[in-house]
């Protein structure tokens, strides 16, 4: 008589235990399949209509400040520069003020390394983005450089957070790494 319980016992438990298996997994197969994933769009992105005609002046602007001589700190800078283009096409102003170490992508000389990737996609987005590059005079002083050894494509600011805090009064938004 115990076999027999037992037996009963065992197959309702294994029934049961399938049942409950089943069921979380139905649900879970809805949760992991991507196919039925759709990222919520970040509602401010949303591009409403504007009377905006092209060669008018952008409605976004955005001031980088470029202080590190580190590949991977400048690379995620222009990736961002880049991915800012994509978003606004020629409806964004970007502007990068280049100061302390960071002041050597602007030099037609570096005297810190800088991987040639990085020195043409930023004289490419200066000539073919229109993304302004100020390089900071008090930076430029203290190295012993003059307009003369800053690329053409450059501007220059007596001192480089000054011209932060002038392009921000002028609606730039501080975007910092």
């Amino acid at each position: 008589m115990k076999h027999i319980a037992s037996t009963q016992f065992f197959r309702f438990n294994l029934f049961s235990l399938v049942l409950l298996l089943m069921i979380p997994l139905s649900g879970y197969a809805e949760i992991t399949n991507p196919a039925n994933h759709t990222l919520k769009v970040f509602p401010e992105l949303q591009t409403p209509p504007s009377d905006r005609f092209p060669g008018d002046p952008p409605e976004h602007k955005a001031v980088y400040m470029w202080n590190k001589s580190d590949p991977d700190y400048q690379t995620h800078i222009l990736n961002s520069i880049q991915a800012m283009i994509t978003e606004f096409g020629d409806n964004v102003a970007i502007a990068v003020v280049a100061i302390g170490p960071g002041i050597h992508v602007l030099a037609k000389h570096p005297q810190r390394k800088v991987p040639p990737e990085i020195y043409a996609r930023v004289k490419s987005l200066a000539t073919d983005y229109h993304v302004r590059w100020i390089a900071c005079g008090n930076t430029m002083k203290t190295i012993g450089w003059t307009d003369q050894d800053i690329r053409p494509f450059a501007e220059y600011a007596q001192v480089g957070a000054a011209a932060l805090m002038a392009l921000q009064e002028h609606g730039y938004k501080l975007l910092v790494w």
